[in-house]
């Protein structure tokens, strides 16, 4: 097989229909979103745990009581002493028995939740491209997929890890026992060093040895069928008989990750972080899923990628955003009741947020939308907004698939915090006037992606009963991306307003 065939696959399954691949890439992306409902359901625990022992009302006399301006400069002074100190009642307040255990608890479940969303996610994800470079429908193969392989891939993560620990032990070990000797037979404690950055090398390569090895086994485990071990015998097979494929793998890989550094590197001095993450969940990420596996699939003489359309990039893109934008307020005209369900929703949350401000707002805590203004840089403020907030309703939409929650706990979250920030805003006005050109796009886009991630997650549970079949799951997963692709043209919108109008605006206010 030439690198040219597996190249063309890709580029094949990029063009021929990208909405049945790429909803499982963003299905991945909202793994935080599903994580982030244990802290959340932790904090409301430990807030019912302290209001019922009557800690929450001390805990609040006593921020009544204290003086929470800036700490003194000078950390060694009996002043900083004394402004710290009037802190010691919180913590003893705080931290019982019953909230550490609670915090535990918390992490240890987290750490679980995000282990089994990585296999059964890449699972999927892997299903998806084998499918697509056989020109079959993927999100059916990834839905199957996730159902089979989950726990297979489960245990090829938990065999690197531990691989990777034991390289991490051993070459540590042998470091520091190299360094004590090389130390004791010269009295030169300056020669340890070569030993140590020699260490530092020997633990790279190792390291690198191990995820190249697994960086193919969970496609022989969705390929071959294979299980956990036999993958990874499957994968050194492939890897002697393509060794030229593997390695333009890796260094494709290798490549694109210092690429991307640098870029994220160069955008960071704007204040963009979050464009890199979209543009690795969007192309990155499933451009090196189907590239290994078009490789592996080639070897295995199975590779028939479907046909890239005729027509040129541009006008297939014009064409996906106008059925971006009609998915979209079909959508909408299609689910009043739940639209309005989510806007009380997210009333509702204001309100609670704008009620848990109040007593910080009473003890002098503000925040001041003019501040967060400082240094705004049009352009790069504009696209930091647009990824930012097409992320967010990204995660919300498809982390509602996990029963609904994740897709109503982001939207309580926003509410909450909007709530708060409105109320501890120094010149509300002045926030008012700032959120209103552009937030008549933003906020309608959150309310039709938590609606979205409802209706993932309505559908998510009957399939998971058995009620609905891989068909119909697979074409509301099709259908929840092109929802979300008029979502991102309405908070496109709303970022070039808020980059270069909002701010401008507020200020002819003042």
């Amino acid at each position: 097989m030439s690198l040219s065939d597996a190249v063309g696959a890709v580029v094949s399954v990029f063009r021929r229909r990208p909405s049945d691949l790429l909803p499982l890439y963003l299905l991945g992306a909202a793994a935080p979103a599903v994580v982030r409902v244990v802290p959340m359901a932790a904090l409301l625990i430990g807030v019912l745990y302290l209001a019922g022992t009557s800690r929450l009302d001390s805990l609040l006399t006593s921020l009544q009581e204290m003086n929470l301006g800036p700490p003194p400069s000078d950390p060694e002074s009996a002043a900083f002493e004394a402004w710290a100190s009037q802190f010691e009642p919180l913590v003893d307040l705080l931290v019982t028995p019953a909230t550490v255990a609670l915090l535990i608890a918390a992490v240890f479940v987290s750490l679980l939740v995000v282990a089994l969303l990585y296999a059964i996610t890449s699972a999927a994800q892997l299903g998806a491209c084998y499918g697509r470079v056989r020109d079959e429908r993927g999100l059916i193969a990834g839905i199957a997929g996730a159902r089979r392989y989950w726990l297979r891939i489960l245990g090829l993560f938990i065999l690197e890890f531990i691989l990777w620990m034991v390289v991490a032990l051993a070459v540590g070990i042998g470091t520091v026992v190299a360094t004590g000797a090389v130390a004791a037979a010269t009295d030169a404690t300056a020669l340890g060093i070569p030993v140590v950055l020699l260490g530092g090398l020997v633990m790279i390569a190792l390291f690198a040895l191990v995820r190249a090895l697994f960086a193919f086994a969970p496609v022989a485990v969705v390929v071959d069928d294979a299980g956990v071990f036999g993958s990874l015998s499957k994968t050194a097979g492939f890897i002697r008989s393509e060794p030229i494929g593997a390695l333009f793998y890796y260094a494709l890989a290798v490549g694109s990750l210092l690429a991307l550094s640098a870029v994220s590197g160069v955008l960071f001095l704007v204040d963009v972080v979050t464009f890199p993450s979209l543009l690795t969940m969007l192309v990155l990420l499933p451009a090196f899923d189907l590239l290994k596996t078009a490789l592996y699939v080639g070897y295995r003489g199975r590779l028939t990628p479907p046909a890239a359309p005729e027509r040129s990039v541009l006008s297939q893109f014009r064409a996906g955003l106008g059925r971006g934008w009609h998915e979209m307020t079909a959508y909408v005209r299609h689910t009043p009741l739940l639209q309005l369900t989510v806007v009380a929703l997210a009333v509702a949350s204001f309100w609670v947020g704008w009620r848990a401000g109040a007593p910080l707002a009473d003890l002098g805590v503000e925040t001041s939308i003019a501040a967060r203004l400082q240094g705004h840089f049009p352009p790069a403020a504009a696209l930091e907004f647009f990824a930012n907030n097409w992320l967010v309703a990204i995660t919300t939409a498809f982390g509602g698939l996990a029963l609904v929650l994740p897709a109503i706990a982001s939207l309580v979250f926003n509410g909450v915090y909007m709530g708060f920030y409105a109320q501890t805003e120094a010149e509300l006005a002045d926030l008012v006037a700032f959120v209103l050109p552009h937030g008549i796009f933003e906020i309608p886009a959150i309310f039709i992606a938590s609606a979205v991630g409802i209706s993932l997650g309505l559908t998510g549970w009957r399939a998971f009963r058995g009620r609905t079949g891989r068909v119909a799951f697979a074409d509301e997963l099709e259908r929840a991306f092109w929802v979300l692709i008029g979502v991102g043209l309405l908070l496109a919108i709303a970022a070039v307003i808020e980059g270069f109008v909002s701010p401008y605006y507020y200020d002819v206010l003042l």
